[in-house]
């Protein structure tokens, strides 16, 4: 489904929120609304228009009897948007999955992991959402994904918890039992 951005509309509506607390918009405040609706629409929010399975579908190959070990992805970049405050939370996914009858490309999965965060969304669900892809879509036996972050909704604001990183661990498919590969991949991940 294709969403529908209206980024005059965006535009005012940061214009209206920033005098709603008090600011007249001149100065360098002149300009921010289009800036701020061009940033939410273009970048932090652009994963709202991708479709990950498609991305993961199209980007996989077929794997030879070699190619069934475990694949790690290490410290893939991840930027996200929180849902409650709007602020953004950064960090790392780190990614292990046991290959099927297909693999995905590298660059294929990192840019899953950017359609999956880059939206309006809670931590919990990019992991989960990525590791039922990987089983589901690409045909994985199993897949964890590591995801750690430092939410600004938590540093900037309230409690003020500067440095604190929150990590998040998500399996599905044989990985989400106990198994020996399941302990090598979680070791590999923890490392």
């Amino acid at each position: 489904m294709r969403r529908v951005i209206d980024r005059k509309a965006a535009a005012r509506a940061v214009e209206d929120f920033l005098r709603a607390l008090g600011h007249d918009i001149e100065g360098e405040l002149v300009g921010t609304g289009e800036r701020v609706a061009d940033a939410f629409a273009d970048d932090l929010l652009k994963g709202h228009g991708v479709d990950p399975g498609a991305l993961l579908r199209d980007g996989a190959m077929a794997a030879s009897a070699h190619e069934r070990g475990l694949v790690i992805l290490r410290d893939l970049w991840v930027d996200t948007m929180c849902p409650h405050h709007l602020l953004p939370g950064h960090g790392t996914a780190t990614i292990a999955y046991l290959p099927g009858d297909r693999v995905a490309g590298i660059g294929t999965i990192a840019r899953v992991v950017d359609a999956l965060s880059q939206r309006l969304t809670l931590q919990e669900r990019i992991g989960g959402q990525l590791v039922d892809l990987l089983v589901e879509d690409l045909g994985a036996r199993g897949a964890l994904c590591k995801i750690s972050l430092t939410h600004t909704c938590l540093v900037a604001r309230g409690e003020r918890k500067t440095g604190t990183v929150v990590d998040t661990l998500a399996a599905s498919g044989v990985l989400a039992r106990p198994s020996p590969e399941r302990d090598l991949a979680i070791a590999a991940l923890l490392r």
